[in-house]
């Protein structure tokens, strides 16, 4: 299992920040695959020292997106003032006949609603992809296209992606059934949670010059 001391472990950040990793997934099911693999994850980013959030299961049960009608539900203003706390992002999806399912499409249709924030968008934030599907065929094709989606809304996808078989039942009792599996979602929270680690240092060395240029140091 990833510790905090392992190959895979991510330095604290400076002053003590922890890095606010948040995870959208699953289906309306409770406990479906990519569910179970999301939950998984983000306790592995928390090992490594992230805060982490979930929305998965009702929350995803959100109304279709319509740019034209500015209300939002409820978990609608939770979701999109979630993601504006982020510093990185994990979205975890089944394969629907070779794409990502539309419960989560329709949940990233609401980052629209970020365009005009300071960092608008996934802009800064590393994202990490997990997609499950009974059958090996689809899990490529839904990956490039979470991928893509991610470009289009100015986010980092990570180098790695992880590609679970359904079809091979890669968890048991909630956990993952083998070495294999586990590796796939640890490397995922290890570059989520590593890219916002920098990211945060980088900043913050970019504002101390900006705050010493002003003051003509």
């Amino acid at each position: 299992m990833l510790d905090k001391t392992s190959s895979f472990g991510v330095p604290p950040g400076r002053g003590g920040h922890r890095p606010h990793v948040v995870g959208i997934g699953g289906t309306t099911r409770i406990g479906s695959s990519s569910e179970t693999a999301l939950r998984f994850t983000l306790a592995a980013a928390e090992r490594l020292g992230a805060s982490t959030e979930m929305i998965v299961g009702p929350l995803l049960d959100l109304p279709m997106y319509d740019p034209s009608d500015d209300h939002r539900s409820p978990s609608a203003r939770r979701l999109v003032q979630s993601l504006r706390r982020a510093d990185g992002v994990i979205i975890s999806t089944p394969s629907y006949h070779g794409a990502l399912s539309g419960v989560i499409k329709n949940a990233l249709d609401y980052v629209e609603d970020m365009r005009g924030d300071a960092r608008p968008y996934f802009d800064g934030r590393a994202v990490g992809v997990i997609v499950t599907a009974f059958g090996a065929q689809a899990l490529g094709t839904t990956l490039v296209g979470v991928r893509s989606i991610v470009h289009a809304l100015r986010g980092w996808p990570t180098p790695f992606g992880a590609a679970l078989n359904s079809q091979n039942k890669p968890f048991e009792s909630g956990l993952p059934a083998n070495r294999e599996v586990e590796l796939q979602l640890e490397t995922v929270a290890t570059q989520v949670v590593r890219f916002a680690a920098i990211q945060h240092a980088v900043t913050e060395d970019e504002m101390r010059y900006q705050r010493a240029s002003a003051s003509g140091a």
